[in-house]
């Protein structure tokens, strides 16, 4: 069967290298992908929002499936346009439709489907422009730091937590009047800031049974210690030490039991990934938020340490037969440490040349920011590389992912040192 990923990260390289595995998979291919699925499939350079060009791709390469990536082709409806299509219909996309895709599109929306559902979740309330000034009471009414998250898609930028009561007036005006994120904070929720260590939960779900993938913790701040600018993610570990059974037995009764349920509750026949973002408070789960596909550079922890074949889950979802297929997890520690551009996540240059990331032979060297250009391998984003290691400890894996970085190079190439500092 021919497939084709949507997207072009370290995510989308994971899934590839993890679908070219099965021997079920005659053929890969990935739009717009980077210089690492290039070597295991088919780039073809198209934005996975243009539906009509993903369309064309699809039929002239007799593609059977869709794997969605990143979120925006989710949110802005690609599942719908397949199933609107008559020459599409029938070709499952794994990713849900605009319904389900508004837990991750619409902040507002997803605190109102924990509330109405039982989800556990920090109180919020919404504010725009008209009702400001309400947005400045309910601010009053909480304690610092301040949480303002944009309702809508912005590129992961939306969310600010403020220590400073006068600082949040600011922000909260600047989001609604000024338009800060454009027309995603045009809506803006606030919410109690959740306190306690914050960790991933991903569950593969076909509509009706789910499977509860490995836990992960990532790191968003560029600099050591979590501090500095946030990031699309500059590392992450798999499995969460203290995500112990008790723990996760919680998360699957109080969380994603009545997530799944909620779906179906509400009609919503959601077939893809569920990234349950989670604050653990004393033991005690509480969402933060949920996003509609995998994480990145979560993925490139938790599919290496996943035994069975993806695409015979992936087949499992769209025929709503999930709860069929076996389901075994390594118990090894994966980590992983993004390599990234200069001067990243502000200004930073691309078409820097990376040499020896073919000799890392210990780590799996995913591709993020990666283009060939005559015939090298050139830096094209702000994250480059994810090395991921797998080890009995995370000191072990770590080890194993910065003895391989010391081999891989490219101007100006910065990483963090710390990754897993708070969990060793």
């Amino acid at each position: 069967m021919n497939i084709l990923i949507l997207g072009s990260g370290g995510r989308e390289h994971a899934f590839a290298l993890k679908l070219s595995k099965s021997n079920k998979v005659t053929q890969l291919f990935v739009a717009p992908g980077n210089a690492g699925t290039h070597t295991i499939a088919k780039n073809i350079n198209i934005n996975p929002t243009d539906f009509k060009a993903v369309k064309d791709v699809v039929l002239q390469n007799d593609i059977k499936m869709v794997v969605v990536g990143p979120e925006a082709p989710l949110v802005n409806g690609v599942h719908d346009f397949f199933l609107a299509d008559n020459e599409l219909k029938n070709i499952p996309v794994i990713g849900p439709k605009k319904d389900g895709a508004l837990l991750e599109g619409s902040k507002d929306f997803s605190k109102q489907f924990m509330q109405k559902h039982g989800v556990p979740t920090a109180k919020y309330r919404s504010f725009t422009k008209d009702n400001l000034k309400d947005g400045f009471s309910f601010l009053e009414t909480l304690e610092p730091p301040f949480v303002l998250k944009a309702d809508g898609l912005a590129a992961g930028k939306g969310v600010l937590i403020l220590n400073s009561l006068d600082e949040a007036k600011v922000e909260l005006e600047e989001m609604v009047s000024n338009q800060k994120f454009g027309e995603a904070s045009s809506t803006v929720v606030i919410e109690e800031f959740l306190k306690g260590i914050e960790l991933s939960v991903f569950v593969l779900t076909d509509g009706k049974s789910y499977k509860i993938l490995p836990s992960a913790k990532d790191y968003k701040r560029i600099g050591e210690g979590d501090t500095g600018l946030n990031t699309g993610g500059m590392g992450a570990i798999s499995p969460v030490p203290f995500a112990d059974k008790a723990f996760l037995d919680k998360v699957e009764e109080l969380v994603v039991k009545p997530t799944i349920n909620g779906l179906q509750k509400d009609g919503i026949d959601y077939r893809g990934f569920i990234f349950i973002g989670l604050m653990n408070d004393h033991g005690n789960p509480s969402v933060v938020e949920y996003n509609v596909r995998m994480g990145d550079p979560e993925t490139e922890v938790v599919l290496p340490r996943i035994e069975s074949d993806l695409f015979d889950l992936f087949e499992g979802v769209a025929n709503q037969t999930l709860h069929e297929k076996s389901f075994s997890v390594s118990d090894k520690i994966a980590t992983t440490v993004m390599l990234v551009s200069g001067g990243y996540p502000e200004a930073y240059q691309k078409n820097k040349e990376i040499t020896g990331f073919d000799s890392v032979s210990e780590s799996i060297v995913y591709h993020a920011g990666t283009v060939i250009k005559d015939d090298k391998v050139v830096t094209s984003g702000g994250r480059v590389m994810a090395i991921t290691s797998f080890g009995d400890t995370i000191q072990d894996a770590l080890t194993k992912s910065y003895n391989s970085i010391d081999k891989i190079n490219f101007e100006k190439m910065n990483y963090r040192k710390d990754i897993g500092f708070d969990l060793i």
